[in-house]
């Protein structure tokens, strides 16, 4: 990633290498944290990592 502080849906799904309808629900479900600004939805890169770290801990054997 670059030194980008927020992230549009599509640059989003880009990063994490996920389709733009995963990312989208995704944010509905609350499991992507986002922030409107107008008409655009924006995802913080901080939740991008926040989401990439929860998913390797879930991943973790026990």
């Amino acid at each position: 990633m670059d030194e980008k502080v927020a992230y549009s849906v599509d640059e989003a799904a880009q990063a994490l290498s996920l389709g733009r309808t995963t990312v989208k629900q995704l944010i509905a479900t609350g499991d992507l944290p986002s922030v409107r600004v107008g008409r655009r939805r924006l995802i913080p890169r901080s939740a991008l990592e926040t989401y990439v770290h929860r998913l390797l801990q879930d991943q973790e054997p026990a």
